[in-house]
C-alpha cells in the first residue's frame, strides 16, 4: 500500500503533461491544430469532475483514431490537440459540449458579452500563441497550488496552536458566551446525512444530522482557546449552543429545514424556555420528523432528570436517541430500560475484531430495538458498512457515506446529461426529416 500511495504521488498533472507535450510538439506542428474550450468560466456548478469527465468523452472517438490527446486542467479548461483531417469530428464535439452546457452564461450571453467558450489556433501559424498561452495557465496554477499549500500550513499551525492554547476558563468562558449571542452561526451550520444502504453500497437518505462544528467555532471565534480542556465548562458552552441552535431551527429564513432531521441538545436544554419557544414555532405534524439526540454522558450524569425530559419530549411528538454508544458501554447498560427510540453506535475496529461474540450482541440490540432505529455512526470505510450490514443496523453516517452519496449523485448527473443529449439528438434527426 505504501509503494501504491507513493507512485500516487509522483503521477505528473494535467498542466505539467501539457507544457511537455507543447515542447515535444514543436517538430511536429505540421498538419494539426488546437482547441481550447474555457470551461474554467462556466459556474462551479457545472464544473464539476463529472460534468468534465462527460464533456470530455465527445472527443474518445478521435483519441481511439489515434488523432487526438486531450489535457483537463484543474482550473476546468479543456486542450484538445488534433490532425488538421479530424477538424470537422472536432468541430461536431465541440458543438456537443457546447450544447450541454447551453444553460450556462457563459453559452447564454457569449453574443452579448465578451465571454468565449473555445478558442481555436493553428499549430504552424500561431505555435507562439499555443505556447504562450499554455505556460501563462500553467504558471497561474502553480500559484494557486502554492497559495493552497499556504493556507494548508497555516491551518495546521493553527491547530497546533488551538492544542496547546489557553485552556478554557470561566472567564475565557464568559467571552465566548457573549461572542455566540452576537455571532452569525448559520455559516457554521453542517449537515450530514444518516441513510439506509443496500448491498450493492446504494445510499438512500433517511433524515439529516444538523450540528454547529466545534472546530470551525473555534477558529472563527476563541483561536488561541483549548475549548476541550475543561469538560465541565464546555458542556456549560454547549447549552449555549443548544439555544442559538433552537433559535436557527425556529427561523427557516436563515436554515433551509427539509426532510427529516435530527439535532444534539443537552437534557437541561429540553426543559428551557428556549425549547419551549421553539416547539411553539413547529408544526405538529413536524415533530414527528425530529429526533433529538443526547449524549450518553449527559444521560448517566442524571438518570432522573433524563427520564422526565425525555418522557417529556417524547409527548410532545419528538423522537429521542441516544447517542455515542461505543462497544464498552453497550456491554455495561440496559438500553432497553432507557426509553429511547433510536439508538446511535459508534464505529469502531474493535466491532469487527471482537469476532462473533460481538457481532452476536449487536444483533441482540437491532433485534430489539428493529434495525431501521439503530445508527452506525463515523464509518470512516467500507469495513464499517461491511459490518453494519451483517449485523442488521439499518442507518448509517460518516465520510464514507458522504463519499456514496457524492458519487450517486455524480451517476445521477451523467445520466441527466446523457438524457438530454440524447433528446438533443432525437430533436436533430426529426428536424432533418
Amino acid at each position: 500500500m505504501a509503494e501504491s500511495a507513493e507512485s500516487k504521488k509522483k503521477i505528473p498533472s494535467q498542466e505539467k503533461l501539457l507544457i511537455e507535450y507543447v515542447q515535444r510538439m514543436e517538430e511536429h506542428r505540421t498538419g494539426r491544430s488546437v482547441v481550447q474550450l474555457h470551461l474554467s468560466a462556466l459556474r462551479p456548478y457545472n464544473r464539476r469532475e463529472a460534468h468534465l469527465r462527460a464533456a470530455s468523452s465527445y472527443f474518445d472517438n478521435i483519441i481511439d483514431d489515434m488523432a487526438g490527446q486531450i489535457f483537463i486542467l484543474k482550473s476546468g479548461d479543456i486542450f484538445f490537440f488534433f490532425k488538421n483531417e479530424y477538424r470537422g469530428d472536432t468541430d461536431t464535439a465541440v458543438q456537443q459540449v457546447r450544447y450541454m452546457f447551453s444553460d450556462d452564461p457563459l453559452i447564454a450571453d457569449e453574443d452579448n458579452s465578451n465571454t468565449i467558450f473555445a478558442s481555436w489556433f493553428d499549430a504552424v501559424s500561431q505555435f507562439s500563441d499555443i505556447q504562450h498561452i499554455v505556460q501563462l495557465l500553467v504558471n497561474a496554477e502553480d500559484r494557486r497550488s502554492e497559495e493552497s499549500r499556504s493556507r494548508m500550513d497555516a491551518r495546521a499551525a493553527l491547530k497546533e496552536k488551538q492544542r496547546l492554547g489557553d485552556p478554557l476558563s470561566p472567564e475565557i468562558l464568559a467571552r465566548m458566551e457573549t461572542a455566540l449571542q452576537r455571532a452569525d452561526l448559520s455559516n457554521l451550520l453542517r449537515r450530514q446525512f444518516a441513510c439506509k444502504i443496500t448491498d450493492k453500497l446504494s445510499p438512500e437518505q433517511v433524515f439529516s444530522e444538523l450540528f454547529i462544528s466545534i472546530q470551525d467555532l473555534r477558529e472563527t471565534l476563541m483561536p488561541d482557546v483549548n475549548l476541550l480542556a475543561n469538560r465541565w465548562l464546555f458542556q456549560h458552552m454547549t447549552e449555549t449552543l443548544d439555544k442559538r441552535m433552537l433559535s436557527m431551527l425556529s427561523k427557516t429564513d436563515r436554515v433551509t429545514i427539509s426532510g427529516d432531521i435530527s439535532f444534539n441538545i443537552n437534557i437541561r436544554t429540553i426543559m428551557s424556555d428556549e425549547f419551549q419557544n421553539f416547539d411553539a414555532s413547529v408544526s405538529a405534524n413536524r415533530r414527528g420528523g425530529m429526533i433529538i439526540e443526547l449524549q450518553k454522558e449527559d444521560i448517566f450524569s442524571d438518570l432522573r432528570a433524563f427520564i422526565f425530559a425525555r418522557e417529556f419530549a417524547q409527548s410532545m411528538g419528538y423522537k429521542i436517541c441516544l447517542d455515542g454508544l461505543t462497544l464498552q458501554t453497550l456491554q455495561i447498560i440496559d438500553y432497553k430500560k432507557i426509553g429511547a427510540d433510536m439508538l446511535k453506535l459508534v464505529w469502531s475496529p474493535d466491532l469487527v475484531d471482537g469476532g462473533e461474540n460481538v457481532l452476536a450482541l449487536v444483533k441482540t440490540m437491532v433485534d430489539t430495538m428493529g434495525g431501521e432505529n439503530v445508527a452506525l455512526c463515523r464509518c470512516d470505510n467500507r469495513e464499517a458498512v461491511n459490518f453494519g450490514l451483517a449485523a442488521g443496523i439499518g442507518l448509517y453516517q460518516g465520510r464514507y457515506v458522504e463519499t456514496l452519496i457524492a458519487e450517486d449523485d455524480r451517476r445521477r448527473e451523467l445520466m441527466r446529461l446523457k438524457r438530454r443529449i440524447e433528446r438533443s439528438s432525437d430533436q436533430d434527426h426529426e428536424e432533418d426529416r
